[in-house]
């Protein structure tokens, strides 16, 4: 049988579920160009449960995608906490605990937490899940570590320590496809999949092996960014991309406006850009048009930002947000 059939000839599927995480404050001239060079927007940091089941046997696997803002600001490093004042207005309630909860889920049911990168506002408070192993991307426990230093900005500030080091899993660099793990915690059987192209798409891992559900690889934001691509209907296919911080505005993959990059004083010989590289976030932006634009296997594919305002706003009255689903 075909690995991506589920019973009956019908495609796999996994149910996909956004989680309020808090929100933050974005200026429009740090993200878009042109630029009002006065504008402000309020944006959610966006997390999202995606749920499995294998149809053998029953066996519900449920991953968090991305842990949004700490319920407690002060929880965060001072370096952090300065440059969170930039991001005010701020909230950071409800966060994905409390927001789990409002469909019956405690911290104990999640299986996996994959960050789509290691930033502050998507990093939550990975203490609160005691039991749950956690993804990253290749490069990712170098930046928290301190091995790796990013000179893009003033705003890359990163925590050592964050992640619980015997839970803590990285995948391998897809320019490499080894299948050597970084840390010593092993990867999970169902992440030692090989990086393959899947449509569009140059380097992918289909983690159940049914594809329903696939982590890409999605260079330019950060080492080690990666989205998560959903199969969450069949009959009409349809697939979700959670894209993270690929972008930071609608407008960016439409084509209006450009990535913003600026000057700042205190860096007076660094381009200072969101991104840590420009050219391969827009790789990452081309290729997510091209798959907008074609669909995959003849169905749609919906992209969801993590700091899409006008999505989040849609959804929540939709009923989209958990214990809904997209």
């Amino acid at each position: 049988m075909d690995p991506g059939v589920q019973n009956h000839g019908v495609p796999a599927t996994v149910s996909v579920h956004a989680i309020s995480a808090g929100s933050l404050t974005l200026p429009e001239r740090f993200f878009v160009h042109p630029a009002d060079p006065e504008a402000r927007k309020t944006v959610p940091s966006l997390s999202f449960l995606i749920q499995h089941m294998n149809p053998s046997t029953s066996k519900i696997t449920r991953i968090v995608f991305d842990l949004g803002i700490r319920r407690q600001i002060s929880a965060y490093s001072p370096e952090i906490q300065a440059h969170a004042q930039t991001r005010q207005p701020l909230t950071t309630a409800p966060d994905v605990i409390s927001s789990l909860a409002k469909g019956g889920l405690k911290e104990s049911d999640i299986d996996y937490v994959l960050i789509s990168h290691v930033h502050w506002d998507h990093l939550g408070m990975p203490s609160d899940f005691k039991t749950s192993k956690f993804g990253v991307g290749a490069g990712a426990l170098d930046l928290l570590s301190g091995r790796t230093k990013l000179t893009n900005g003033s705003h890359s500030y990163f925590e050592a320590g964050i992640l619980p080091p015997s839970r803590t899993f990285e995948l391998p660099d897809p320019l490499q496809n080894d299948s050597e793990s970084t840390p010593s915690y092993p990867r999970p059987e169902m992440f030692c999949e090989a990086w393959k192209p899947f449509h569009a798409f140059p380097d992918t891992m289909d983690i159940f092996s049914d594809g329903s559900c696939y982590v890409v690889s999605a260079p330019g934001h950060l080492p080690g960014h990666i989205n998560m691509l959903c199969r969450i209907s069949s009959h009409p296919l349809k697939y979700v991309l959670l894209a993270g911080d690929a972008c930071h505005d609608i407008r960016i993959l439409t084509g209006e406006r450009d990535i913003a990059t600026w000057s700042d004083e205190r860096l007076p010989h660094v381009t200072c850009c969101i991104h840590a590289s420009v050219q391969e976030a827009e790789k990452t932006i081309e290729t997510m048009r091209k798959v907008q634009r074609d669909g995959l296997d003849g169905g749609e594919v919906e992209i969801v930002f993590a700091h899409d305002v006008d999505w989040a706003a849609k959804s929540l009255k939709e009923g989209r947000f958990w214990p809904g689903h997209l």
